[in-house]
Protein backbone atom coordinates (compact mmCIF):
# COMPACT_ATOMS: atom_id res chain seq x y z
CA UNK A 1 0.00 0.00 0.00
CA UNK A 2 2.82 2.39 0.62
CA UNK A 3 3.89 2.11 -3.01
CA UNK A 4 0.48 3.24 -4.20
CA UNK A 5 0.16 6.08 -1.66
CA UNK A 6 3.64 7.48 -2.25
CA UNK A 7 3.30 7.93 -6.00
CA UNK A 8 -0.10 9.61 -5.48
CA UNK A 9 1.42 12.08 -3.02
CA UNK A 10 4.24 12.84 -5.45
CA UNK A 11 1.76 13.22 -8.28
CA UNK A 12 -0.35 15.60 -6.20
CA UNK A 13 2.73 17.62 -5.28
CA UNK A 14 3.69 17.75 -8.95
CA UNK A 15 0.23 19.06 -9.89
CA UNK A 16 0.39 21.71 -7.17
CA UNK A 17 3.81 22.84 -8.39
CA UNK A 18 2.55 22.96 -11.98
CA UNK A 19 -0.47 25.05 -10.94
CA UNK A 20 1.78 27.50 -9.09
CA UNK A 21 3.78 28.10 -12.28
CA UNK A 22 0.80 28.20 -14.65
CA UNK A 23 -0.19 31.49 -16.27
CA UNK A 24 -2.76 33.43 -14.23
CA UNK A 25 -6.33 33.63 -15.45
CA UNK A 26 -7.04 36.75 -17.51
CA UNK A 27 -9.38 39.21 -15.75
CA UNK A 28 -7.70 42.38 -16.98
CA UNK A 29 -8.05 44.75 -19.83
CA UNK A 30 -6.37 47.62 -21.62
CA UNK A 31 -6.10 51.16 -20.30
CA UNK A 32 -5.73 53.79 -23.01
CA UNK A 33 -4.53 57.17 -21.80
CA UNK A 34 -4.86 60.22 -24.01
CA UNK A 35 -3.77 63.78 -23.38
CA UNK A 36 -2.70 66.94 -25.10
CA UNK A 37 -0.08 69.57 -24.46
CA UNK A 38 -0.58 73.07 -25.79
CA UNK A 39 1.74 75.93 -26.50
CA UNK A 40 -0.43 78.21 -24.35
CA UNK A 41 1.36 79.90 -21.50
CA UNK A 42 0.34 82.65 -19.11
CA UNK A 43 1.68 84.15 -15.94
CA UNK A 44 -0.73 83.02 -13.20
CA UNK A 45 -1.38 84.93 -9.99
CA UNK A 46 -4.04 84.15 -7.40
CA UNK A 47 -5.11 87.21 -5.39
CA UNK A 48 -1.82 88.85 -6.37
CA UNK A 49 0.15 86.21 -4.41
CA UNK A 50 1.54 84.13 -7.30
CA UNK A 51 0.60 80.62 -8.41
CA UNK A 52 0.30 79.27 -4.85
CA UNK A 53 -1.94 81.48 -2.76
CA UNK A 54 -4.08 81.57 0.38
CA UNK A 55 -7.74 82.49 0.80
CA UNK A 56 -8.69 83.35 4.38
CA UNK A 57 -12.33 82.77 5.30
CA UNK A 58 -13.88 85.01 7.96
CA UNK A 59 -14.15 83.88 11.57
CA UNK A 60 -17.77 82.90 12.18
CA UNK A 61 -19.80 81.29 14.95
CA UNK A 62 -20.30 77.55 14.42
CA UNK A 63 -24.03 78.19 14.88
CA UNK A 64 -24.04 79.79 11.41
CA UNK A 65 -23.69 76.22 10.10
CA UNK A 66 -26.22 74.48 12.36
CA UNK A 67 -28.73 73.62 9.62
CA UNK A 68 -28.14 70.82 7.10
CA UNK A 69 -26.90 72.25 3.80
CA UNK A 70 -26.04 75.62 5.29
CA UNK A 71 -23.17 77.71 3.94
CA UNK A 72 -21.56 80.90 5.20
CA UNK A 73 -18.50 83.09 4.95
CA UNK A 74 -18.29 83.32 1.17
CA UNK A 75 -14.94 84.92 0.33
CA UNK A 76 -14.09 85.94 -3.20
CA UNK A 77 -10.75 85.39 -4.87
CA UNK A 78 -9.41 85.71 -8.37
CA UNK A 79 -6.95 83.96 -10.62
CA UNK A 80 -5.41 86.57 -12.91
CA UNK A 81 -3.64 85.59 -16.12
CA UNK A 82 -1.26 87.92 -17.89
CA UNK A 83 1.34 87.76 -20.67
CA UNK A 84 -0.62 84.95 -22.34
CA UNK A 85 0.68 83.39 -25.54
CA UNK A 86 -1.35 83.26 -27.69
CA UNK A 87 -3.04 86.49 -26.59
CA UNK A 88 -6.57 85.24 -27.37
CA UNK A 89 -8.70 82.16 -26.76
CA UNK A 90 -10.61 80.88 -23.76
CA UNK A 91 -9.52 79.47 -20.43
CA UNK A 92 -11.11 77.82 -17.41
CA UNK A 93 -9.86 76.37 -14.15
CA UNK A 94 -9.75 72.63 -13.56
CA UNK A 95 -9.86 71.79 -9.85
CA UNK A 96 -7.84 68.59 -9.61
CA UNK A 97 -9.13 65.60 -7.67
CA UNK A 98 -6.86 64.94 -4.70
CA UNK A 99 -6.62 63.78 -1.10
CA UNK A 100 -8.89 66.62 0.08
CA UNK A 101 -11.60 66.10 -2.55
CA UNK A 102 -14.79 64.63 -1.12
CA UNK A 103 -17.36 62.63 -3.09
CA UNK A 104 -19.86 65.52 -2.81
CA UNK A 105 -17.39 67.80 -4.65
CA UNK A 106 -16.45 69.84 -1.58
CA UNK A 107 -13.06 69.94 0.12
CA UNK A 108 -12.20 68.05 3.30
CA UNK A 109 -11.55 70.09 6.43
CA UNK A 110 -8.20 69.07 7.90
CA UNK A 111 -8.69 71.35 10.92
CA UNK A 112 -10.36 70.65 14.26
CA UNK A 113 -13.91 71.84 13.46
CA UNK A 114 -16.26 68.97 12.67
CA UNK A 115 -19.19 68.61 10.30
CA UNK A 116 -17.86 71.39 8.08
CA UNK A 117 -16.35 71.31 4.58
CA UNK A 118 -15.12 73.99 2.19
CA UNK A 119 -17.01 74.65 -1.02
CA UNK A 120 -15.81 76.46 -4.14
CA UNK A 121 -18.16 78.64 -6.20
CA UNK A 122 -17.60 79.94 -9.74
CA UNK A 123 -18.45 83.63 -10.27
CA UNK A 124 -17.53 83.83 -13.97
CA UNK A 125 -20.93 84.87 -15.31
CA UNK A 126 -22.83 82.66 -12.86
CA UNK A 127 -22.78 81.53 -9.28
CA UNK A 128 -22.43 77.80 -9.74
CA UNK A 129 -21.04 75.50 -7.06
CA UNK A 130 -17.84 73.80 -8.24
CA UNK A 131 -17.89 70.01 -7.95
CA UNK A 132 -14.19 69.16 -7.63
CA UNK A 133 -14.96 65.42 -7.63
CA UNK A 134 -15.97 65.49 -11.30
CA UNK A 135 -13.89 65.39 -14.47
CA UNK A 136 -12.72 68.49 -16.29
CA UNK A 137 -15.63 70.02 -18.19
CA UNK A 138 -18.18 68.72 -15.65
CA UNK A 139 -17.24 70.75 -12.59
CA UNK A 140 -19.23 73.96 -13.36
CA UNK A 141 -16.00 75.87 -13.96
CA UNK A 142 -16.92 78.49 -16.56
CA UNK A 143 -14.62 79.59 -19.40
CA UNK A 144 -13.56 83.20 -19.80
CA UNK A 145 -12.02 84.91 -22.79
CA UNK A 146 -8.35 85.78 -22.97
CA UNK A 147 -8.21 89.31 -24.39
CA UNK A 148 -4.97 91.09 -25.29
CA UNK A 149 -3.04 88.44 -23.37
CA UNK A 150 -4.97 88.69 -20.10
CA UNK A 151 -7.90 87.07 -18.30
CA UNK A 152 -9.38 87.29 -14.83
CA UNK A 153 -11.27 84.35 -13.33
CA UNK A 154 -13.51 84.97 -10.29
CA UNK A 155 -14.25 82.39 -7.59
CA UNK A 156 -15.27 82.17 -3.95
CA UNK A 157 -14.63 79.74 -1.12
CA UNK A 158 -17.09 79.23 1.71
CA UNK A 159 -17.86 77.08 4.70
CA UNK A 160 -20.54 74.47 4.11
CA UNK A 161 -22.13 71.92 6.44
CA UNK A 162 -23.93 69.22 4.45
CA UNK A 163 -25.25 67.48 7.58
CA UNK A 164 -25.53 70.59 9.79
CA UNK A 165 -24.35 70.79 13.38
CA UNK A 166 -20.85 72.15 12.70
CA UNK A 167 -18.67 72.42 15.78
CA UNK A 168 -16.16 75.12 16.71
CA UNK A 169 -12.54 74.70 15.66
CA UNK A 170 -10.11 75.45 12.88
CA UNK A 171 -10.80 74.96 9.18
CA UNK A 172 -8.00 74.32 6.70
CA UNK A 173 -7.77 72.56 3.35
CA UNK A 174 -6.09 72.90 -0.04
CA UNK A 175 -6.72 72.00 -3.64
CA UNK A 176 -4.52 71.88 -6.74
CA UNK A 177 -5.73 73.69 -9.84
CA UNK A 178 -4.71 73.79 -13.49
CA UNK A 179 -5.53 76.30 -16.17
CA UNK A 180 -7.15 74.70 -19.23
CA UNK A 181 -6.77 76.65 -22.48
CA UNK A 182 -9.18 76.31 -25.40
Amino acid sequence: MKKITFPLIVAAMGLAASAAHAAPASNGGVVTINGQLTANTCTVSGNGQGQNFTVTLPTLAASALSAAGSSAGSTGFNIALSSCTPATGNVHTFWEYGANTLSDGNLLNNGTATKVEVQLVDYNGSQKVINASKADGSQNSQSVAIATGSANLQYAAQYVSPAGGATAGSVTTNVTYSMVYQ
